[in-house]
């Protein structure tokens, strides 16, 4: 479950080579030759772009939100339940030795479990609460609480975030609809510890714009990770998402971040998933969410009036994907698998 941070301050590189006053003569013959050689990529290019444009949906309308489900009394409960106030992101590093290690990898194991049954639901007609109650039962079953329930008074157990939503859509009766994708967001605590994680998901027949979005964010995810190791600036994944994602003409959402996770729900550090200048390092042992949203055009989001949906100003399609990983010595173990 993503938060979302204030702005702040960007390292956006210059172009590589500039249109200005100033140049050189080599420079503008460069610059003649490179705009000849992109006008032919683009005339090239046209064909492929027009047969992957994405499908006009009508804007998204929210449902009816039902009551909170229950969670019986026997199910340990996370610090903040109870209280309205979404809880400040704490300042302490979720560090893990062999013991907490075992309990991190047993609540991420459950929550790709849940995760991935939900994925199954995903179909024409059935409503995101249905796939919430389902996703709910399955938690408590378990013996573990949804985290999300109660989180600064978040009324439902996952996250269901359909076409413009970047992220915190909150379950309800609408009607998944044939060419939709949906991320959900699942996060279970388990023995006091949280398991966070999402994968966005495929409703029907989807269009090729919308499958190419889905697949080159899971790809930003992956290549996030694999710069991951101890004693690695965090700024790294920033980068290399940016890089992938600017090669495929998508934007990277800078409002929502990845945290620290582990006894705490939210923690520091913060991982932004563009480019930055951000200090710090990682430490073996410890435990931190990356989780990109991309856009097929504005990153920067609207909220609604409930205080969670956060949805893209132009109406583009965004897409989600968010592991756990454990910081090793030689690189990073993804938690949130089964």
């Amino acid at each position: 479950m993503a938060i979302r941070v204030p702005s702040m301050e960007l390292h956006r590189p210059a172009p590589l080579l500039s249109g200005g006053r100033g140049r050189t003569c080599l420079q503008k013959k460069l610059f003649l030759v490179q705009a000849k050689r992109l006008g032919g990529l683009e005339k090239a290019s046209t064909r492929s772009r027009e047969s992957e444009q994405p499908k006009k949906r009508a804007p998204l309308i929210r449902g009816t939100v039902s009551p909170p489900l229950p969670v019986p009394g026997s199910i340990p409960r996370p610090p903040y339940v109870g209280t309205k106030d979404v809880p400040e992101i704490a300042k302490e590093i979720q560090m893990h030795d062999k013991e907490s290690i075992v309990h991190m990898r047993a609540a991420c194991e459950l929550a790709a479990r849940v995760l991935e049954y939900a994925g199954t639901l995903v179909k024409p007609s059935v409503t995101t609460d249905e796939i919430d109650k389902a996703v709910h039962k399955m938690i408590i079953d378990a013996g573990a609480y949804p985290s999300p329930l109660g989180y600064g008074g978040f009324p439902k157990s996952v996250c269901t975030s359909v076409n413009e939503c970047m992220c915190h859509g909150i379950p309800d009766s609408r009607e998944l609809q044939d060419g939709d994708i949906i991320n959900i967001d699942v996060t279970v605590y388990l023995n006091g510890y949280h398991g966070d994680t999402s994968k966005t998901f495929l409703c029907g027949e989807v269009d090729e714009a919308s499958k190419r979005l889905v697949k080159v964010t899971e790809e930003c995810l992956l290549r996030g990770i694999s710069t991951c190791k101890h004693g690695t600036s965090f700024k790294k994944i920033g980068r290399r998402i940016s890089e992938h994602a600017e090669r495929h003409g998508l934007g990277v959402v800078e409002c929502f971040v990845g945290h620290g996770v582990g006894r705490v729900f939210h923690s520091e550090p913060i991982i932004y998933h563009q480019r930055n200048n951000k200090p710090g390092q990682m430490v073996e042992g410890q435990t931190f969410t990356i989780e990109p949203i991309l856009s097929m055009g504005s990153i920067d989001c609207d909220m609604w009036d409930d205080g969670w949906t956060a949805v893209t100003t132009d109406g583009s399609v965004a897409a989600q994907f968010e592991h756990t990983i454990l910081i090793t010595r030689t690189g990073a173990e993804i938690l949130t698998k089964c």
